[in-house]
């Protein structure tokens, strides 16, 4: 059982329901889940385009959507994170001292045996357990 638990909550894919499910089976009695989203920053080229105004109301459409996504559990956190899915998720365990991490895995494709996907990159720097859910 772990005291604090960090589930990856992508709000492009709809593997978050039962990874906050599997959560609440591991986690003990006075422990904690969060739910997190990264939102990752449009790259310089790119942002130059886009008005800063622009950029807000997509973040904060992000964080609503997030907060949508935990209201059926009251017991879940949803943080919003800044930076590069994988890192962000892994800096932020460490942060808030999560002794879990659960993300979802997909069917990996050439792009994921070149660059790592995300759940590769938690399963390889996270200082905590990982669980992987298909």
């Amino acid at each position: 059982m772990y005291r604090k638990i960090i589930v990856s909550l992508s709000l492009e894919h709809g593997i978050g329901e039962k990874a906050i499910e599997v959560a609440r089976r591991l986690v003990t009695k006075d422990g904690t889940i969060i739910g997190v989203h990264v939102y990752e920053p449009m790259p310089g080229s790119a942002s130059a385009y886009v008005s800063k105004e622009a950029v807000a109301r997509a973040y904060n459409s992000m964080k609503q959507a997030l907060e949508d996504r935990v209201a059926p559990w009251p017991d879940v956190e949803g943080v919003m994170l800044k930076g590069h899915s994988g890192r962000a998720i892994v800096d932020y365990a460490e942060e808030v001292g999560a002794d879990c991490i659960i993300v979802g895995s997909h069917k990996p494709g050439m792009r994921d045996i070149f660059l790592g996907s995300t759940a590769a990159r938690i399963v390889r720097h996270a200082q905590c357990s990982v669980h992987v859910l298909r």
